[in-house]
């Protein structure tokens, strides 16, 4: 992947080995640079792209993506209409029912998440020219968010540091529902020290709370073209997040309704 460059300029360097340092090492103690520099969505968007290349580098594979700032309080949260992207690391996609260790993931929490999944030919585009990937199937899922940056950075600095994304669980497919305002997905947990007890965490409903799922994925389609950037087949996408809940060593469940079914991921404690 080319060196990105931003309004003619080269990027800030010290802040894109700071930025490489958390990702590889979130426990680390990080650089006030982070908090001290005020970057636009744009502008973390093209160092995002720079992590994903140094991951590439290190041989990993791009499994898919996930488009930001669509849902509860982070709506708009970078302006009226802003809808950054993340990317996802095909090692860290994973099946529901799949256990985690806790201590690899340091700070974050699990979110509840729609995933969809892209084959050939899309169905969603506005423009028939446009190489985009059909829906081919969805299915419940877990977002897993890592928190690596310091309090106070800007909002650009997010979106350079991935928008958080650590990786994606995701339940059995199914074809994608129709009309998604009428979702209702409920997030509980079974606290591995309480003996599997159910604790519901939140039920929540599309409707006022989340943008059109079909709409954030014709909006990250142009997103990612924008940046030199596209859907491919195979790939997993997450929309938004429903219930969420800080990191803690339990079984989590997502159950959601319309026929999508639930997804299950243990996060277990240190062997």
């Amino acid at each position: 992947m080319p060196q990105p460059v931003l309004v003619g300029i080269t990027m800030d360097q010290q802040l894109i080995e700071e930025l490489w340092k958390l990702q590889i090492d979130p426990s680390r103690e990080a650089s006030s640079i982070l908090v001290e520099t005020n970057i636009s969505a744009d502008e973390g968007q093209w160092i995002q792209l720079e992590m994903l290349s140094r991951w590439l580098n290190e041989g990993e594979e791009l499994g898919g993506w996930k488009i930001g700032m669509t849902s509860g309080d982070s709506r708009d949260a970078l302006g009226k209409g802003i809808r950054p992207f993340g990317f996802v690391l095909r090692n860290r996609l994973f099946q529901s029912g799949a256990h985690i260790p806790r201590a690899t993931l340091h700070n974050g929490g699990v979110e509840n998440e729609l995933c969809f999944f892209m084959g050939e030919n899309a169905d969603f585009e506005k423009d028939a020219n446009k190489q985009a990937c059909k829906i081919v199937s969805c299915a419940a899922g877990f977002e897993i968010n890592q928190k690596r940056l310091p309090v106070g950075c800007a909002p650009g600095i997010r979106v350079a540091d991935n928008l958080s994304n650590w990786g994606i669980v995701a339940g059995d497919r199914v074809e994608p529902p129709r009309n998604l305002k009428q979702l209702t997905v409920t997030l509980k947990k079974y606290p591995i020290v309480e003996n599997d007890r159910e604790i519901e965490i939140a039920s929540v409903k599309s409707e006022g709370h989340i943008d059109d799922h079909y709409q954030s994925l014709e909006i990250l389609n142009d997103r990612l073209a924008e940046f030199g950037q596209k859907l491919e087949p195979g790939q997993w996408v997450i929309t938004g997040a429903y219930g969420k809940h800080p990191f803690e060593e339990a079984r989590f469940e997502g159950a959601f309704d319309l026929g999508l079914g639930n997804v299950e991921v243990t996060l277990t404690p240190t062997q």
